[in-house]
């Protein structure tokens, strides 16, 4: 069983940056993606960015060249650094990892979609509990 802990939200003003972490605890070593969405008041859960086991790195088109995803193995944590932060960010950050088993093929389709850049919630087994971040104007 995965468990996941995030923190680091907060308030900031528009250009502003924040960093986001999530505290993995489980086994999380044979997890083969993690990833963070975030959900705004009204919308759907929004795939933000995600990074595999060998560090490859997906981001959706809203966050590119704003948000970088990192992950540090020696202590289980995953990071999310946003800079240039504007309103429109503002949401429940969750993090999110995979199953830490899956077929070939499961792992071939989500592997396909995130060099894509489609980061998928459905793709996602554990989850967090989620950080507010609130961008003012």
């Amino acid at each position: 069983q995965v468990q996941l802990v995030e923190s680091g939200g907060g308030s900031v003003q528009a250009g502003g940056s924040l960093k986001l972490s999530c505290a993995a605890s489980g086994y999380i070593h044979s997890n083969y993606y993690m990833g963070w969405f975030r959900q705004a008041p009204g919308k759907e859960r929004e795939g933000v960015a995600a990074i595999t086991k060998t560090a490859l790195t997906s981001y959706a088109d809203s966050v590119k060249g704003r948000f970088t995803i990192s992950q540090d193995n020696a202590k289980n944590t995953l990071y999310l650094q946003m800079n240039n932060l504007y309103p429109e960010d503002t949401a429940i950050y969750y993090c999110a990892a995979s199953a830490e088993t899956m077929t070939p093929i499961q792992v071939s389709v989500v592997m396909g979609l995130l060099a894509r850049g489609s980061v998928r919630a459905a793709d996602f087994t554990y989850w967090g509990q989620g950080t507010q971040v609130t961008v003012s104007s």
